[in-house]
């Protein structure tokens, strides 16, 4: 048998949790709070975004212990179908989860759905995204659409920049949640720690950047026409609404049901089993501490720590006091 078919034979047969390693991207508007708040090795103080399950060909996390460490997230997804219950790849990864972190304001900006990501763009995505908010300080808020009727209103605010009158402001708490359609206007506002999930899609369409100059003296690129192509007029605000469950030690809030993605927050208090709800989960940690085992294997996770569950384990229980953010397609 050669190495690469007894690797592939060893991980599905003895599968165990993929812990992963962030990738982490500078912003203009980035800070320091990936560290402070999660410890995070960050690689400078502008670092604005934490790219904590990917497999993008912009940035793939990276296994950070077993027999594949070392190797990326999207090497994995193509070279080990099995893990996510897949008889062979079944094209691109579908989601990505974010890590924000706005020491200023985000751009406005606004993404496309996947028709229009497919025509322009020729990328398999487009961008439907939901923020959990993990932190915040006093007054934070979010845009979240806007007020314009028309294309054509909407450009002539931008022209005469009414932005007060054209945005959405919307004020937000710890542990809000916001559902973010492709098409919605929108922006990050400064002081809020996000944690985001989305299709697997790096396209953004900037309205408004608050005139800001980069290091060189340059403004960054606004994509007015292209975004204009894809707002949705009249705005709509969604507001998903949650449904909660309790199974002994366990309590499962699901935050939102939608074609692209299923998210749900875990409430752990004590030890119980993990419901599958998909071939394979995204586990993002926000607090607290505990083990999670397999069937044949036992680790500690804590705050920080991201990691999928794959399909090829039969049964996994979860112990401890902990919140977690759980995501599948």
């Amino acid at each position: 048998m050669k190495d690469s078919e007894w690797m592939v034979e060893e991980v599905l047969m003895h599968p165990e949790p993929i812990f992963l390693e962030p990738v982490f991207h500078e912003r203009i508007w980035g800070g320091r709070k990936l560290q402070t708040l999660f410890g995070y090795p960050i690689p400078s103080g502008e670092t604005g975004e934490a790219w904590v399950i990917a497999a993008h060909k912009n940035g793939s996390s990276k296994i950070a212990a077993g027999p594949l460490k070392g190797r990326s997230l999207l090497e994995v997804w193509n070279d080990y179908p099995g893990l996510f219950g897949k008889a062979s790849s079944a094209g691109d990864f579908p989601l990505l989860v974010k890590i924000l972190d706005a020491h200023d304001d985000l751009s406005v900006q606004v993404h496309p759905d996947d028709e229009y990501a497919k025509r322009a763009e020729k990328e398999p995505f487009g961008k439907n995204e939901c923020w959990y908010v993990l932190d915040c300080e006093k007054n934070s808020y979010v845009v979240f659409g806007h007020r314009a009727e028309s294309k054509e209103d909407f450009k002539r605010r931008v022209e005469e920049e009414e932005w007060d009158d054209l945005l959405i402001r919307v004020e937000v708490e710890k542990g809000d949640f916001f559902y973010v359609p492709s098409g919605t206007v929108h922006a990050v506002g400064k002081g809020n720690v996000i944690l985001e999930i989305q299709q697997s899609s790096d396209i953004t369409y900037r309205v408004y950047d608050y005139g800001r100059k980069d290091a060189d003296g340059n403004t960054r690129e606004l994509h007015l026409q292209s975004a204009v192509d894809v707002i949705k007029f009249p705005h709509c605000s969604p507001a998903p609404r949650a449904v909660e469950e309790k199974s002994g030690n366990l309590v499962i809030r699901q935050l939102i049901q939608e074609t692209y993605f299923t998210v749900y927050h875990w409430q752990v208090d004590g030890k119980a089993p993990i419901p599958m709800a998909a071939d394979y989960l995204l586990l993002n940690v926000i607090s607290g501490a505990g083990m999670i085992s397999g069937s044949e294997c036992s680790f500690p996770i804590a705050k920080g720590d991201h990691l999928i569950l794959p399909a090829s384990i039969e049964a996994y229980s979860i112990e401890g006091e902990l919140e977690i953010i759980v995501s599948h397609e």
